[in-house]
C-alpha cells in the first residue's frame, strides 16, 4: 500500500473530522480505514507490490465519491502519483474524486495540485 509518512495520531482525528463531515452532508455507506468502518478497496499495480487505497469511499445520491486527506509529507511525489491515479480511475469509473485538507496543509495541498495540473479545489474541514 502506497503509504504517506503521516502523523497516524493526527491522520486519524482528521479522518475522523472528515467522516462526521461526510455524514452531516447525507453520505452513506462510508469506507474508511479506522476502527469501526469498513476498509475502502484496494488497488494493486500489476507486476509489483504497490497497492492504493483511497482513504474514505462513500456514496450519496446513487454516486460513489473517491476523498483523500492532505497532509503534509516528506514524500510528496508517492502522494502526487496515488492522487492522479484515483483522479484517472474516478474518471473512468464516474466516481467524483474530492480532496480534504485543514488548517496547516491549504498551502501544501495548492501547490501539489498545481505541480501535478489536477484541476481540484480542496474542501477545507
Amino acid at each position: 500500500m502506497i503509504t504517506i509518512d503521516k502523523d497516524t495520531d493526527k491522520n486519524t482525528e482528521i479522518l475522523g473530522t472528515a467522516i462526521n463531515y461526510l455524514e452531516d452532508r447525507g453520505f452513506e455507506n462510508i469506507k474508511a480505514d479506522t476502527d469501526g468502518f469498513e476498509s475502502p478497496k484496494s488497488y494493486i499495480r500489476r507486476g509489483s507490490e504497490v497497492s492504493i487505497t483511497p482513504d474514505i469511499v462513500a456514496e450519496r445520491d446513487g454516486e460513489k465519491h473517491i476523498f483523500e486527506l492532505s497532509l503534509k509529507s516528506k514524500k510528496p511525489r508517492l502522494l502526487k502519483s496515488k492522487w492522479l491515479f484515483l483522479d484517472t480511475l474516478s474518471g473512468m469509473k464516474n466516481f467524483k474524486f474530492k480532496i480534504f485538507t485543514t488548517r496547516g496543509h491549504y498551502k501544501f495541498t495548492d501547490e501539489t495540485l498545481n505541480s501535478i495540473n489536477l484541476n481540484k479545489t480542496p474542501v477545507k474541514i
